[in-house]
């Protein structure tokens, strides 16, 4: 099952998911949005530059296909656009750092990288 979202990452953008009436983005992929409840919404392509919020490093896997990435950084990324996101990250990057987004593939799946911008 593929959503705009994950559509994007296969073609190596970040997307979001932002309301037409309000202009509020939402968090997570909505049917309506959770400040004005129009159902007015589009995704929109993020130009992938954002600030790192949050780091923190993972050393126990999930699942077996992590198990050659441990240990790997994880950071919240808010985007210029406004939403935040998760993403993997290099090995160094700290809170306030500007990062550029890209994507990279963990069987098969492309899941968001932060690089210094």
């Amino acid at each position: 099952m593929t959503s705009p979202y994950t559509e994007g990452l296969a073609a190596g953008l970040l997307r979001y998911q932002v309301c037409e009436t309000c202009a509020a983005w939402q968090p997570l992929q909505r049917h309506a949005c959770g400040h004005c409840g129009s159902r007015q919404l589009a995704w929109r392509d993020s130009s992938g530059l954002a600030t790192i919020h949050a780091v923190t490093e993972v050393f126990r896997a999930p699942t077996e296909a992590f198990q050659a990435l441990v240990p790997y950084t994880l950071v919240l990324a808010t985007l210029d656009e406004g939403p935040r996101v998760m993403g993997h990250a290099d090995p160094g990057i700290a809170i306030g750092d500007r990062v550029r987004a890209s994507v990279f593939h963990v069987d098969g799946q492309p899941l968001p990288r932060f690089r210094r911008a």
